[in-house]
């Protein structure tokens, strides 16, 4: 018996420079990080502060770190993807190899979509809806720690399948006949399968926190129309989440058993049907869309209303669209493949439902221009991504529109006019929103604003470098230039992907512009100081207090008497209301310890290494069954420190 069941070192690829090296730079970054915190003597303090924290703003930051990482991980990938087709025309063969292109493709898709957007839009929410419900944290806060770890754990395995052994060969969709065992007998399907899995456990744990939370522990008198429509898009999303994410979890445990103990859900053999995934895969699929977009347009909603000095208008129209959204986001799904055989009826059916989706869509759009008209708009970073988002989502709407109609889709499926609509949307809409958030939200977690100057230069750089990167593969779509391609011999395509390849670095060049912000604001942080806990003027409720937030949020719990609760109560007397003793959770290793050994089952169960699969399942059962025994669950912060705080931050503002 083989303790280490199929891994061997011919699984590390030693004879692939490029994986070797970019591997090799990955650990000596991580080994050099990992140094400096050593030598610097931070390892308590990061445990104390935040790798043990239960804090919902602790936790949404980290989520975000995350996704930031996972950003550069995952724009590596297409940086290679486009130089690669760039060069690749004719007599050339590129740089990468077709077995390393797909393999590059598989794990951009997988990692911007579950580890990029997702962890973002997640973070964000996070740190923020507690704050607006006017609440102290979320509903389980140990359980949100521990959906952080089990998410790091997926990104944890996608990576390492950088270096030890491979990754999915199949697309970030995996569909059968391909991922299954017979045409996929490497490990590379195993680590994509494993790591959604874990990873998408936490999403479900994650959905289930945050609807309890939005429902059950608002401020006194937040009646659910007084929510700020932040929290309204975070509650559609998290009961998408909660609908939508087990038939993900169960359709790739299917996969599993066929590839594992030789079933047959979607295999052709024994009267499987590999369409069946397909189906299913997108029950799921689309809405995942709206899970990362609605969160996104609640950002919008509060930024837009924010800068432009007025309240939002049409808040119950606004309302309503986001939660018809919520419902007919499972309507559309069978447009993902309409090519698929089914009747005129069925495709007919599913075309006329997507173009109905986009009425609320557009409702929202509307109701953030007539919010625009009239105002003292201030033309900050996170209103520059708003109106950015509002032209660029809109374009991608309408090419969404026209893919809705089946006959112009069975032209158009499979093409890079596909890849053109869904980039639009995705980047236009999520990746614009989570950047307006970011620089929206950064004073309120951090105390000081980010800068200005660099943060302008990010989002133009983003803009035009998204238009001259996707614009190209729409005509190249019309063209009849299929995805995936690792080589192509039409020459006419070439000039249109050394434009997009020219677009991606752009775009690059607005990334560099971030992480120069980022440390350019860290370095200037005294002068871009906020004292007031309100940079911004805000309306809601996180911005009363002060800025970064104590571990209670609120050192009295809110009352709501209006929709823009914090904006209502400016200038009117706050009424002396005595500090009484705050609880708030204790930290836990629970969701670390629960991490670690999430990813020793899920490489263990990849590399067919039973026992120590077996042996993650007791230690992940006991870490659960000694924290449920736990002798102290809360700490108590006493009314004389929650009053000597209140009077420092006062002298500080003064």
């Amino acid at each position: 018996m083989n303790l280490l069941g199929k891994l061997s070192w011919s699984a590390v690829p030693f004879d692939q420079p490029i994986v070797m090296g970019a591997s090799g730079g990955v650990v000596v970054a991580g080994g050099l990080i990992l140094g400096w915190i050593t030598f610097r003597g931070y390892w308590p303090y990061l445990w104390r502060e935040w790798i043990t924290s239960v804090d919902h703003k602790r936790i949404g930051v980290m989520y975000c770190l995350l996704a930031l990482i996972m950003l550069l991980r995952g724009f590596s990938d297409a940086i290679m993807m486009r130089a690669q087709q760039a060069v690749a025309a004719g007599g050339a063969q590129g740089y990468l190899p077709p077995e390393h292109f797909d393999q590059i493709f598989s794990a951009h898709g997988t990692i911007m979509i579950f580890f990029m957007a997702m962890p973002f839009v997640i973070g964000l929410m996070n740190f923020v809806v507690p704050l607006q419900l006017g609440v102290r944290d979320m509903a389980f806060p140990t359980l949100n720690s521990v959906a952080l770890g089990l998410t790091a754990s997926g990104i944890l395995l996608t990576n390492i399948s950088l270096a030890v052994g491979e990754f999915a060969k199949t697309g970030w969709v995996a569909y059968p006949p391909l991922s299954e065992l017979q045409f996929s007998p490497g490990v590379g399907v195993d680590y994509y399968l494993w790591s959604l899995q874990i990873s998408g456990v936490g999403t479900l744990l994650t959905g289930i926190n945050f609807v309890t939370t939005i429902l059950k522990t608002r401020a006194p008198g937040m009646g659910l129309m007084r929510m700020p429509v932040f929290c309204w898009t975070a509650l559609a999303a998290n009961l998408l989440i909660v609908a939508a994410f087990p038939v993900l979890t169960a359709t790739f445990a299917m996969l599993l058993l066929d590839r594992y103990l030789d079933f047959h859900f979607f295999s052709v053999a024994a009267q499987g049907n590999p369409m069946m995934y397909v189906n299913l895969f997108w029950v799921w699929g689309h809405p995942e869309v709206y899970i990362l977009v609605l969160p996104a347009f609640g950002v919008f909603s509060e930024v837009v209303s924010t800068f432009s000095g007025k309240p939002l208008f049409g808040y119950r129209s606004m309302v309503a669209a986001t939660m018809a959204i919520c419902i007919l986001s499972f309507l559309v799904w069978l447009h993902h493949f309409f090519t698929m055989g089914a009747s005129a009826d069925v495709n007919g059916f599913f075309g006329v439902m997507t173009m109905i989706i986009a009425v609320p869509t557009g409702v929202k759009v509307f109701n953030w221009l007539f919010t625009l008209y009239g105002g003292r708009i201030r033309f900050t970073v996170p209103i520059l991504w708003s109106i950015g988002f509002m032209v660029t989502f809109v374009i991608g709407g309408m090419t969404g529109v026209l893919m809705a109609v089946p006959p112009a889709d069975f032209q158009l499926h499979n093409s890079l006019f596909l890849v053109a609509h869904f980039h639009n949307v995705i980047i236009g809409g999520v990746v614009f929103g989570v950047m307006a958030g970011f620089n929206y939200w950064f004073p309120k977690a951090f105390g000081f604003r980010l800068d200005e100057r660099w943060g302008r230069a990010s989002f133009w750089c983003w803009l035009v470098g998204f238009y001259i990167a996707f614009m190209p593969l729409y005509v190249l779509g019309l063209m009849g230039m299929t995805r995936r391609m690792q080589h192509y011999d039409n020459l006419a395509w070439q000039p249109w992907l050394v434009a997009a390849a020219i677009g991606v670095v752009i775009i690059l060049a607005g990334i560099v512009c971030q992480v120069i912000q980022l440390v350019v604001s860290i370095r200037d942080r005294e002068q871009l100081r906020d004292l007031t806990g309100d940079p911004w003027n805000g309306r809601t409720l996180e911005w009363s207090t002060a800025s970064p937030p104590p571990a209670w949020n609120f050192s009295v719990l809110p009352e709501v008497s209006a929709i823009d609760a914090y904006w209502s109560s400016k200038g009117g007397r706050t009424p002396n209301r005595a500090f009484q003793p705050i609880e708030v959770p204790t930290n836990s290793a629970v969701g670390f310890i629960t991490a670690f050994f999430a990813s020793v089952i899920g490489f263990a169960l990849i590399w067919h290494i039973w026992w120590l699969a077996l042996l993650g399942l007791f230690s992940v059962f006991a870490t659960i069954l000694i924290f449920a025994f736990r002798d102290v669950e809360e700490i108590e912060i006493s009314a004389e420190q929650i009053a000597r705080f209140e009077r420092q931050a006062r002298t500080e503002v003064a």
